[in-house]
């Protein structure tokens, strides 16, 4: 359950006071290796990161700016860190409470057609003006789902059924009930983008940008995009690591996943400190460099301007901080459900596209239903979850999907792997 901030406070580094003492004991993480219960203290990254000195932290970030971490007190490390499917869900309320989400029928958008389409429209307008080149447009998909008995819903249905029908490198869940004294949070993703990966000194994010049913349907268009957005990621990086260190050890990869393919390209670099700066390191690269825009300034005021609603958790970044290690494995909140206790209980999903002068309105949005379409249906009552095997689904199989399976087709570039 996220509880967003006021409006006038949407920016980064807003405050949240300190639940230091506090607890929950029915909290519950998994993602990325990592699993936990039992959560004891919320700091605010922004403005409180050199407190993260030790102990695991379960990270979920708001769109608007706010990145809050929740430290764990019963963790277990995983040897290795494995794609995450359907029996990997820690069982904790799974068989006994089987997923039950809205009707198909009852998803709502913040936007409509003719609306996307027009602020398609009125991005391509400042395009051609010079005042911005990218704009990521994004819609909010949201339905009843009423808490019961007085009890939120339990998120490991919902996530052992993605992880079923719709494998995800960075597949997790991060739930902290509310009334337990700490800032409560319900989020269940199924996201395939690294944002930012630390450890052995090293930081690397892996920026998508371009979206098809198939390699051949990937375009230019996808490729001039991507390259952009990797520059952003390039710069951002720069603030925080070794001059001359910062590289691209991967161009325009083609990986598969379920239903889809994506462009992806890693940007890798050294940094400055031999500990983490957290809250540096935030400084510099959030909002996701990918889910914004550029220049970022100007596409973030033109979101602002275009979006009806907040983002919240989606295109934030969810994931974990291990401080006594120094490492982090942080996602793009992108393909991630959450849900709130307003009007009896809601279930949210943001889906967006990149907007360009290259764009064509109706393909946006028929993007942004690509994206949607899979993960909808799945976490909707009267779906069957279908484990996916690697079929028509395009769902890779074996150890190779814990990053999408790269493949070669159009726009793939010769590439240096790390």
């Amino acid at each position: 359950m996220t509880d967003p901030l006021p409006e006038h406070d949407r920016r980064p580094g807003a405050a949240v006071v300190s639940s230091a003492g506090a607890s929950s004991a029915g909290a519950s993480m998994w993602f990325a290796g990592v699993r936990g219960r039992g959560a004891v203290e919320c700091i605010d990254l922004a403005t409180d990161g050199d407190r993260v000195t030790s102990g695991m932290w379960a990270v979920v970030g708001d769109f608007e700016g706010r990145v809050l971490a929740w430290r764990f007190a019963d963790v277990e490390r995983t040897a290795e860190e494995a794609p995450a499917r359907g029996d990997d869900v820690p069982a904790a309320g799974r068989a006994d409470a089987p997923w039950s989400g809205p009707a198909p029928e009852q998803w709502s958008s913040s936007m409509d057609r003719d609306t996307y389409v027009a602020g398609v429209g009125s991005i391509r307008s400042a395009v051609r003006e010079g005042e911005v080149y990218q704009v990521n447009l994004c819609r909010v998909l949201s339905a009843p789902l009423p808490a019961v008995d007085g009890a939120e819903p339990d998120p490991a249905p919902l996530a052992a059924r993605l992880a079923a029908g719709n494998p995800a490198p960075y597949a997790g869940v991060v739930h902290v009930p509310a009334g337990g004294g700490l800032p409560p949070v319900w989020v269940v993703t199924a996201s395939p983008e690294l944002f930012l990966r630390v450890g052995d000194g090293l930081i690397t994010s892996g920026p998508i940008k371009g979206t098809a049913t198939t390699p051949q349907g990937l375009t230019a268009k996808d490729e001039a995009e991507n390259i952009m957005i990797a520059d952003m990621v390039r710069n951002d990086l720069q603030r925080v690591c070794r001059p001359g260190t910062v590289e691209v050890t991967d161009l325009l990869a083609v990986e598969q996943h379920p239903g889809l393919v994506h462009l992806v390209t890693t940007v890798q670099g050294e940094l400055t400190r031999p500990r983490p700066d957290w809250t540096a390191i935030l400084a510099a690269t959030y909002p996701p460099a990918s889910v914004s825009g550029a220049p970022q300034h100007t596409a973030l005021a033109a979101i602002a301007q275009l979006e009806p609603v907040a983002r919240g958790p989606y295109c934030g970044a969810i994931g974990w901080i291990d401080a006594d290690a120094g490492r982090a494995e942080l996602a793009v909140g992108i393909r991630t459900f959450w849900w709130t206790p307003d009007g009896g209980g809601r279930l949210h999903f943001g889906t967006g596209a990149g907007i360009t002068w290259g764009s064509d309105a109706g393909a946006e949005w028929a993007e942004t239903e690509l994206k949607a379409h899979r993960l909808v249906t799945l976490a909707s009552t009267g779906v069957a979850a279908r484990p996916s095997s690697g079929d028509d689904t395009g769902a890779p199989d074996g150890p190779d999907a814990r990053r999408g399976t790269r493949m070669a087709g159009p726009g793939t570039r010769e590439r240096r792997t790390s």
